[in-house]
């Protein structure tokens, strides 16, 4: 009797895992646009490119139930270059994390982007994406300015009064080309207001790469206004980001502008780039819209500056540059994109 008891009692626990709740999901971007860029000193390129309001990526997230409030999940989320079908070196390079979620918060292990990022992009009309993107006006960046390897995050569990915030160390382990980066970002998020600190530290070989940021939002109804400012240092070298911006509903649409102005000083020079953008978004549908923006970036006498990238593209190498050339020292790069974006 005792035998069968036991036998029941160890068949009830299996089923009790196999019945567990899970699911896993396939999901993704395409964002392709037809794209006009015209540096000064260099001819106009024409190109087919992506990532006009949205980056195009696929991904995968899952998530198990595991009782008692606690559940556990991974993503894994490539970038995909759409114009001409290529990978990137880094295959899994946009978020590759397993994670840990409860009434305590959420634990995440992997790469994921860093906490001084996020305010860049969240209070940038365009999202740092397309010819819109506010951090073109950016003189220097470290190394693990946007996403983080080998990190552990932390995020605060939600309902606790509209604050919201997260914690990252990342080990650079031994990579000439990072550091370890460690970093916080906190925030209160409520009604039509969202406003948000970041802070963190690189280490480096030529020192530490320091970068703190304070951005928010306001919601009027008939329009959106966002901003952010933004300071990097290393060494003697600081980097001053001022971006405003705004969102205009209308009907389906949406009208984009920004204007975005960058400084970079040390004890030997100083230098100014400015940027102005406006684009429109068309909704089509939840998943699909049609979009253009213009935007003219002006260099100081000291950067030569370009909107989207420059370069040419050869087989496997990714998406082909925007521009032929980067401009004369001190000159414009102005641009134009119409696309369409889709999410699946």
């Amino acid at each position: 009797m005792k035998k069968s008891l036991l036998a029941l009692a160890v068949l009830g626990a299996f089923t009790g895992v196999a019945s567990a709740q899970s699911s896993v999901t396939l999901f993704g971007t395409i964002d392709l646009n037809g794209r006009y860029v015209k540096n000064d000193g260099s001819n106009a390129r024409y190109s087919l490119s992506q990532d006009g309001i949205n980056s195009s990526q696929l991904g995968f997230k899952g998530v198990e139930d595991l009782g008692g409030g606690l559940k556990a999940g991974f993503l894994l989320l490539a970038g995909v270059n759409a114009d001409n079908g290529s990978a990137n070196a880094q295959f899994w390079n946009r978020s590759a994390y397993a994670r840990l979620m409860g009434n305590f918060g959420e634990v995440r292990l992997g790469r994921d982007y860093t906490p001084t990022f996020w305010n860049d992009t969240i209070f940038d009309a365009f999202g740092t994406n397309g010819l819109g993107d506010s951090t073109q006006v950016k003189q220097i960046a470290a190394p693990d300015f946007v996403r983080a390897n080998n990190a552990v995050g932390y995020f605060l569990p939600s309902g606790i009064g509209g604050v919201y915030g997260q914690v990252m160390v990342a080990a650079a382990e031994g990579v000439v080309a990072t550091g370890r980066y460690t970093g916080g970002r906190v925030g209160f998020a409520a009604g039509p207001i969202d406003v948000a600190g970041a802070y963190s530290q690189e280490k480096l070989a030529a020192g530490t790469y320091t970068t703190y940021n304070i951005g928010g939002a306001y919601d009027f109804g008939v329009a959106k206004l966002m901003g952010y400012w933004n300071r990097e240092t290393i060494t003697t070298t600081t980097d001053n980001v001022y971006a405003v911006s705004t969102v205009v509903p209308i009907g389906q649409g949406e009208i984009h502008a920004a204007y975005d102005y960058g400084k970079a000083t040390n004890g030997a020079f100083s230098n100014k780039i400015t940027k102005i953008a406006l684009g429109y978004v068309y909704n089509l549908s939840k998943r699909t819209a049609l979009y253009t923006t213009v935007s003219q970036l002006s260099n100081g006498s000291l950067s030569a500056s370009s909107l989207g990238s420059v370069g040419v593209s050869t087989v496997g190498s990714g998406s082909s540059g925007s521009a032929t050339a980067a401009p004369t020292l001190g000159g414009k790069s102005q641009g134009a994109e119409f696309g369409l974006r889709h999410f699946f």
